[in-house]
């Protein structure tokens, strides 16, 4: 086990739980340029700050959105997966 490795602690659980998450826009059309890109990631950050969902890596390209963030177990990924299309998607 690396000695670097980070932990972090919530009530009964000790978990390190790192999720790559892809996701595109319908068709996999290339809209996510020029300007829609920058408000993506806003929504994101904002989002993940909103939840207590730690964002290692963001990348968004013009067709699909990668996605890199530790999520405590309970709380789950498709949870926020979720959270994160429905709001992109409305704001």
């Amino acid at each position: 086990m690396n000695s670097e490795q980070i932990f972090n602690i919530n009530n009964k659980v000790v978990f390190s739980c790192k999720y790559h998450k892809v996701w595109c826009p319908k068709y996999r059309r290339k809209v996510l340029v020029n300007g829609p890109d920058e408000r993506l990631k806003e929504i994101i950050y904002r989002s993940a700050v909103e939840q207590q969902v730690g964002v290692i890596e963001l990348d968004v390209m013009a067709d699909h959105v990668h996605l890199l963030c530790e999520i405590d177990p309970p709380y789950g990924l498709h949870k926020f997966g979720k959270l994160l299309k429905g709001r992109s998607s409305r704001l």
